[in-house]
């Protein structure tokens, strides 16, 4: 199983020169991804709860670097990591430029990049890019479809529900052929059908286990059934720990735990089948200095076995 952390964005880590310090370091410490979340606002009044924990979205979400600016950062301070994106919130831009956009990516990058898209759980922020909460399974399924197209068609065109595009010459065409690997969100039935039928991989967080294989199980079977190689899909689990100096509850594990709890827990993870995982400490760090300091720990514990 392949180990990655999160790349600096937000909160009181979302600094231009941090973002390349930090993610030099993170791949000179050995870790073989970095990845970005997306947020754009912390509401007064949510529309929805914050899904973990008690509800409430953390205060550090106020302050959110864009993902793909970070990756960029990223990628020209590294040589060899990959780069992902966990998730991005796709159905926020037209299809074409979003497609434009991660192909700018992955050929600056030189093909290290992993489009992981997922469709959000805050009303607030659909209706502040002004884009319809409901019908997001079909507005993702074009959106899909029509990068799809920019990505690996000599002449594009599409015409949908949602969009049109002439048959056009798009061509910017990815480091990655035919595309970069996409990866998608999701924790309901018709999530991980999708995921079977068309995906290269599943983002998931840290669920119960119980639940994480079953749900795997869904995407597993679909793509079996659809002719797809099942054994050609990842699962990629985000774990957003709060690093603690004494041995947490195991009810409580991973969501709180030392560091070589959380490292145990990420070995359970690659026995349940989990390709990769990344950690997330940016909500329960305090400083610069201790992000990256739990960071060299984490790894050393794991290279240690």
């Amino acid at each position: 199983m392949q180990i990655g952390y999160a790349v600096p964005q937000y909160g009181a880590f979302a600094d231009p020169d941090f973002i390349r310090q930090a993610s030099a370091d993170l791949e000179a410490m050995g870790y073989s991804s970095l990845w970005a979340g997306d947020r754009i606002m912390l509401p007064l009044a949510p529309s929805d709860p914050y899904p973990g924990g008690d509800g409430e979205i953390p205060p550090a979400f106020a302050t959110f670097f864009d993902p793909l600016t970070a990756l960029t950062l990223a990628a020209v301070s590294t040589r060899e990591v990959r780069l992902g994106t966990s998730t991005l919130n796709a159905l926020w831009q037209p299809p074409v430029l979003l497609a434009r956009m991660l192909t700018s990516l992955d050929l600056l990058s030189h093909g290290r990049l992993d489009v992981g898209i997922g469709l959000g759980w805050l009303r607030d922020e659909y209706t502040a890019t002004g884009v319809p909460w409901q019908g997001r399974g079909d507005r993702l399924e074009e959106t899909l479809d029509l990068m799809e197209a920019v990505w690996s068609s000599e002449v594009v065109e599409h015409k949908g529900t949602l969009w049109t595009v002439p048959p056009s010459h798009i061509d910017l065409k990815p480091f990655q052929r035919p595309r970069p690997p996409v990866l998608l969100a999701g924790y309901t039935p018709s999530s991980m059908e999708r995921i079977g039928r068309r995906a290269d991989g599943w983002l998931s967080a840290a669920i119960p286990m119980p639940y994480l294989t079953s749900l795997w199980d869904v995407a597993l079977q679909t793509a079996a059934r659809v002719d797809r190689d099942p054994s050609a899909l990842r699962m990629v689990v985000r774990v957003n720990p709060k690093i603690t100096d004494s041995p947490a509850p195991d009810d409580q594990v991973p969501h709180a735990g030392t560091v070589q709890q959380i490292g145990d827990y990420l070995l359970t993870l690659a026995q349940a089948g989990a390709h990769e995982a990344f950690v997330d400490l940016q909500t329960t760090t305090s400083s610069r200095d201790q992000f990256l300091d739990v960071a060299h720990e984490l790894i050393t514990r794991l290279h240690a076995g």
